[in-house]
């Protein structure tokens, strides 16, 4: 029982999801710091006080908070476009100029005869044992 356990931990997908999920949290503080510390101020300079937490309304002896939701909407917002702008963006050009360099060839071939997949490099089918030319590459 422990055996099981202990391949279970050890498996490379485990802990890359562990190691994902500390480096998540520790990048949504830094994202989170950056707009509360910078982004917010900017807002507040060009529009006002950006803090809505004293806006809500009473309804039949309650209230509601709307200042708080207005709050982490628009928070959820900045954090939203930072990360696409700072980490999608970046990383999807990054992902296309390595790609733009690269063929991929292909590792096998149909056979003109029986059209079976086959090696590249094969010069006999091995389903229909036909001699292949060097023309019949796919």
């Amino acid at each position: 029982m422990l055996s099981g356990f202990k391949q279970f931990i050890l498996r490379g997908n485990v802990v890359d999801l562990a190691v994902g999920v500390i480096i998540g949290a520790s990048f949504g503080t830094v994202v989170s710091a950056l707009v509360k510390d910078i982004i917010t101020p900017l807002i507040g300079v060009v529009g006002g006080k950006p803090n809505f937490s004293t806006f809500s309304v009473s309804l039949n002896h309650s209230t509601f908070l709307l200042g708080d939701f207005i709050n982490a909407v628009i928070s959820f917002l900045i954090i939203a476009a930072v990360v696409y702008y700072f980490v999608v963006l970046p990383i999807n050009k990054l992902v296309t100029s390595v790609k733009k360099g690269k063929t991929i060839e292909p590792d096998t071939k149909k056979c003109p005869e029986c059209l079976s997949l086959i090696p590249v490099l094969a010069n006999r089918c091995a389903f229909c044992t036909s001699h292949l030319h060097k023309s019949a590459k796919k």
